[in-house]
């Protein structure tokens, strides 16, 4: 039984520049929003981090609100955060699939983002997983934002090169070895 199980979580990184986060959070259930938010917000601060919060009308619209943040802004990362309870129709996985989709396209893009948009069956299965003393699922997602970030950082110097280097010889443009300049021009 899931209730049952444990799970592991990574030590959350340590950064020598302090992070900079977007939380954008969809408040249509907004008791579940802020405690979703209140995880998040914590997770950061302990990583010693910061945030801003924007606030959008639902699930659909966060991943559009980060791509323009991600475009137009400096932020180190994404935290998305909202709440999908299924109803009697199938807007239900409209939403859930294509606020998910979205967030991967733009993590595959580059977005360092963590995905805090809870899809449950009911209720009350929301409540457990937004309490920030129970799963906070906030603070996971938050988490998860922080290790893209970190990285990102890790690698981000790192350069693969481009084209090829001739194996054994110097990188020669034009011209002969030997010292000949190779074509003149008159």
């Amino acid at each position: 039984m899931a209730g049952t199980e444990t799970h592991y979580a990574l030590p959350l990184p340590a950064f020598d520049r302090p992070p900079k986060l977007l939380i954008v959070v969809a408040p249509y259930y907004k008791d579940i929003a802020d405690d979703l938010l209140a995880g998040a917000q914590a997770v950061i601060a302990e990583a010693g981090g910061s945030a801003e919060i924007i606030e959008v009308p639902g699930a659909l619209e966060i991943p559009p609100a980060i791509r323009i943040a991600h475009r137009q802004s400096n932020f180190d990362g994404f935290v998305a955060l909202g709440c999908v309870i299924r109803g009697e129709t199938s807007h239900y996985e409209t939403v859930c699939n294509d606020s998910s989709r979205g967030l991967m396209l733009l993590g595959l893009e580059g977005a360092h983002i963590g995905n805090g948009i809870l899809t449950v069956e009911n209720r009350d299965q929301a409540v457990v997983r937004a309490e920030p003393c129970g799963q906070n699922k906030g603070g996971g997602a938050a988490a998860a934002a922080l290790h893209l970030i970190a990285l990102f950082r890790k690698y981000a110097g790192a350069s693969k090169g481009i084209g090829f280097r001739p194996a054994g010889e110097a990188f020669r443009v034009a011209g002969a070895a030997d010292g000949d300049e190779g074509p003149q021009r008159t």
